[in-house]
């Protein structure tokens, strides 16, 4: 099922932008793992809108509540369902697409691929409210990963047209904490990218950017080679978020084999690489350097400027002007789903692995 991810550890999305409720039910984790909810909260705090002007006004509390799998703080080793209840839709916002396709969403291939019958208020199961579920999940498998000594953390380095930089080699706790309390997440011109969203904004426009995500304390061992790769279930976690059109692993292709190459070296008694070009993997494996990749994230498609589009049941031209709340900018809250949606590819592939028992 497309909104079913992963083998050993499963995770099934439900629910509608405008509906009841959002949740997610996590099938395979073991039992007596902790299941910090400081850590769900944070992440969620960080995905979630209203904050400024940089996003969109909608406001929902995003109170998660447990319906099985945790008892006294602890997996069960029994499915474990989350949900979370909507409460602040404006469903009539939507009321003039439902034949009007907004230029590059999924109105119309929605439309087709469910023979009219989806839910088309607020984007319906193709919204990026969905990605409350996935950062719901993704954070408490970061904090199981946490306490095997992995970390995640997430950069951005572009929006738009103002470049960052790059993690490079301070990947340490007081690096990912400094970004952690940033509500752009960059190392660096996070002032500037924020002027360049609100520029768009003011112009009725929208921007996109490039996020680069990182995974510490990754033992050598985990994935698989040719299609279970480590960057095969990596890039299916990411590009279940729907601002995702892109994915890079490791760092400066555009260098000659003689300087790319990872030349193998011994550090303190264990295998290390002189650099960390291949971004941490091997033939689909990890060679236990970090996890480098990059994701390049689509300017958001709501925009307030009248556009050509279709009637798609009248099959004329026409013209489309979206109301309701957006983001001019969606790269900030797409940090915490990157972080979370690699968490849960991450997990799957250590427990897999068996390395960490």
């Amino acid at each position: 099922m497309s909104s079913t991810l992963g083998k050993n550890l499963e995770i099934s999305i439900f629910g509608e932008s405008h509906g009841d409720a959002i949740g997610v039910v996590i099938s395979g984790l073991p039992s007596g793992e902790v299941v910090d909810k400081d850590i769900i909260n944070r992440y969620l705090k960080k995905r979630a809108t209203g904050k400024d002007k940089t996003m969109t006004a909608r406001v929902e509390a995003d109170e998660v509540q447990f319906l099985s799998g945790v008892y006294n703080g602890y997996t069960t080793g029994t499915p474990l369902a989350m949900v979370i209840y909507n409460g602040d839709q404006r469903s009539k916002d939507y009321s003039n697409i439902a034949t009007t396709a907004r230029p590059s969403h999924a109105d119309y291939s929605g439309f087709v691929r469910y023979k009219g019958f989806n839910d088309i208020r607020g984007g319906g199961h193709f919204s990026g409210r969905l990605t409350t579920p996935m950062v719901m999940a993704g954070s408490l498998c970061y904090g199981i990963l946490k306490n095997k000594g992995i970390d995640i953390c997430a950069n951005i380095f572009e929006i738009g047209g103002v470049k960052g930089e790059r993690l490079g080699n301070r990947l340490n706790k007081t690096t990912f904490d400094s970004l952690r309390e940033k509500s752009i997440q960059a190392i660096a011109n996070e002032d500037k990218m924020r002027e360049e969203i609100l520029t768009a904004r003011e112009n009725l426009d929208s921007v996109g950017g490039r996020i680069e995500c990182v995974v510490t304390g990754i033992k050598a061992g985990v994935g698989s080679p040719i299609f279970d790769g480590v960057e095969n279930n990596i890039a299916k976690a990411i590009f279940g978020i729907p601002a995702i059109k892109g994915i890079e692993f490791g760092e400066e292709s555009e260098l000659r084999g003689s300087v790319y190459n990872d030349v193998l070296q011994i550090k303190d008694g264990k295998v290390k690489t002189a650099t960390n070009h291949d971004g941490g993997i091997n033939g689909g494996i990890t060679n236990g350097m970090p996890i480098v990749f990059a994701v390049k994230v689509k300017p958001t498609p709501s925009i307030s400027r009248p556009q050509n589009t279709i009637d798609f049941k009248q099959m004329k031209e026409t013209e489309i002007k979206i109301v309701g709340r957006h983001d001019p900018c969606v790269v900030a809250r797409a940090v915490p789903c990157v972080e979370c949606m690699t968490a849960i590819a991450v997990l799957d592939m250590v427990m897999e692995s068996k390395i960490y028992e």
